[in-house]
Formats: C-alpha cells, sequence, structure tokens
C-alpha cells in the first residue's frame, strides 16, 4: 500500500484557507496564497506573515513592537550580546541569564522549541513572538533563519532595550 501524498498546491490551499482575503495596493482584493505565491516582491507584510503562524505562537507582538524588537536586535547584534538558536538560548537560560527571549512563530516543528517559553516563565523572563524566522534571522545579521533569540541589556541600547522589555511585559501570557 502506498503512502497518501499531498501536491504542493493542495497543502498550501488548505494552509491559507483560514488566512482570508486582504487588498494589494491598488485596491484590488487578493487572498493570501495569491499574495505569497503571486508577489513580485519576496518581501511579506506583517499581515502575510500572520497567515504562517504556528499554534503556540502567544503572547505574538504587535507590529510595532515586532519592528522595535527587530531594531534593538540589530543594535544588540553590532555589540555582539545576543543568543542564536534554541541550544544556545536554553544553554544560557539554564545558567541564569537575563534578558528577552524573541521566538518566530512560523516554526515547524513546534516540537523544536516549545519548552522555552516554560523555561521562560519558570525564571520570570519575558518572551515574546514575532511572525518570521527569516526576519529574526535577518535582524540578527544572519542570512540563515533562527527560530529563537535571547535579547541581552547592555549600556549601549539601554534605551531601546528598556521600551522592549516595558511592551513585551505588558502582553498577556498564554493560558
Amino acid at each position: 500500500m502506498e503512502p497518501l501524498r499531498i501536491s504542493s498546491t493542495e497543502s498550501a490551499q488548505s494552509r491559507w484557507n483560514f488566512c482570508g482575503s486582504g487588498k494589494r495596493d491598488d485596491g484590488e482584493d487578493v487572498s493570501c496564497q495569491e499574495k505569497s505565491m503571486g508577489s513580485a516582491t519576496p518581501e511579506r507584510s506583517y499581515r502575510e506573515q500572520l497567515c504562517n503562524l504556528n499554534g503556540i505562537a502567544q503572547p505574538l507582538a504587535s507590529r510595532k513592537l515586532t519592528r522595535k524588537l527587530y531594531k534593538c536586535i540589530k543594535k544588540a547584534a553590532k555589540h555582539r550580546q545576543i543568543r542564536r538558536g534554541v541550544k544556545e538560548v536554553q544553554k544560557f537560560i539554564n545558567k541564569g541569564e537575563k534578558g528577552i527571549a524573541v521566538l518566530a512563530g512560523d516554526t515547524l516543528p513546534i516540537d523544536v522549541y516549545c519548552h522555552i517559553p516554560i523555561m521562560c516563565e519558570e525564571r520570570s523572563l519575558p518572551y515574546a513572538y514575532v511572525p518570521s524566522k527569516s526576519d529574526l534571522g535577518a535582524a540578527a545579521g544572519s542570512k540563515r533563519p533562527t527560530c529563537v533569540i535571547l535579547l541581552k541589556p547592555h549600556e549601549e541600547y539601554e534605551e531601546a532595550y528598556g521600551e522592549c522589555l516595558q511592551e513585551v511585559e505588558a502582553l498577556p501570557l498564554p493560558l
């Protein structure tokens, strides 16, 4: 007996069913599938990225907070004040390092990093999800997508870090 195979178009259509539709810049209605596949530019808007979120991506950063987090991550990367990747972040959370954990909401399978939010809650570390792992990796100065970053405080970008910390702590934790 041969295994059931789903074509890429079927899986893409089932993935986009819950997204609804939106408007293109010229005012024409477009579904999420058309936006992601027929886009002239590879960059996707915040709304389009929300279509790819996994089930555990809560608390999700708003568009404004996402931009602030990316800017703060860029500044931290210049001063080498970030921890990137599940293994490295997990190791330093266990060692008691403080900071903000930023997780990508489009990471699949979720088993890869579903334990990180629990570790953060146990150690009272603030954490938030952003919609895209590729944007998270790019903000850290890497061509490679990353699913989690630990953003450490530093005096060079203290103001930006403080704003991000305050807004991330204000996000409601999932039940």
